[in-house]
């Protein structure tokens, strides 16, 4: 038998479902995450000041001149070798104890108010990153988000990392994540937002109908003031665990300023488009959240 069709009335029932999907790096937190892990997995003996020396190079160098696909490749292909050999679980460990000594002095402030007020919105929020799932988790999980997409190294039957990848969240490969997680979470990519700092990811940018970019890089820079998309400066870090340890009544205020934040977005993006458009310099930075 074929399947039956489902009714129009069926298919007014079935509940719109929004999302907001976050990059890491320089999105959510103000360094790469590889780099801010650099100094426990140094003291862990994992990793020398010369492996750390040129991955703070190359993360300067992205920032400064963009990551094309052969530099996004060399640099995927040279943290691999690095981690050949290290242990899933010291690595998972390293993370969990060190996460809000690590983290909580370069977590945006303005990421956090925005995160807040998509889920008072109803929305679901996700950490999209390139970064491995072994880092992104943790944080997601800290902040009390409804998932994440992330990169996955391949490990051995000794639980070790071989070097190799399984899943790298780069590019289209984030957007076929998203456009799979959004089937099975009936998610309106039409009525979702997403956010981040790299042209790299133009792609999940142009999936969503809400695009936003977070201290972009130039060439970001340029499609966003070609496509009119906000553009917003994120300076200010917090450190977690007082966001989180926050009175009631003050997380309350929080949550209520944050939810204005969001539902003004689509006319700040009007007026940020057309101020813009009257800058000498063809740039304007948006004055951070409050």
């Amino acid at each position: 038998m074929g399947a039956v069709a489902p009714s129009r009335t069926t298919r007014m029932l079935v509940a719109v479902v929004e999302a907001a999907f976050f990059d890491l790096d320089k999105t959510v937190i103000a360094h790469g995450a590889l780099v801010a892990f650099g100094g426990p997995f140094r003291r862990a003996g994992m990793v020398n000041r010369r492996v750390l020396a040129r991955t703070i190079w190359n993360g300067l160098v992205f920032r400064t001149f963009g990551a094309d696909e052969e530099r996004m490749r060399r640099f995927r292909e040279s943290t691999l070798q690095i981690t050949r050999g290290w242990d899933h679980a010291t690595v998972t460990s390293i993370v969990h104890r060190t996460l809000a000594e690590v983290i909580d002095p370069i977590v945006y402030d303005e990421a956090i108010v925005l995160i807040e007020g998509h889920r008072a919105a109803g929305r679901l929020v996700y950490l999209v990153s390139a970064s491995p799932e072994e880092i992104v988790a943790p944080l997601a999980e800290h902040l009390g988000l409804d998932g994440i997409i992330a990169s996955r190294a391949l490990l051995d039957a000794d639980g070790r990392y071989t070097g190799e990848v399984g899943f790298y969240c780069y590019g289209e490969q984030k957007v076929e994540a998203i456009t799979e997680l959004a089937a099975a979470a009936s998610i309106d990519l039409t009525r979702s937002y997403a956010y981040s700092d790299s042209a790299t990811d133009l792609p999940m940018l142009e999936a969503v109908g809400h695009p936003i970019a977070v201290n972009p890089d130039r060439e970001l820079t340029r499609a966003a003031l070609r496509n009119g998309w906000p553009i917003v400066e994120f300076v200010r870090g917090v450190p977690l665990r007082d966001r989180i340890s926050l009175p009631t009544t003050a997380r309350a205020r929080l949550i209520t300023t944050a939810a204005a934040v969001v539902t003004v977005s689509s006319i700040l993006a009007v007026v940020l488009l057309a101020r813009r458009r009257a800058d000498a310099t063809g740039r304007l930075r948006r004055p951070a959240v409050s």
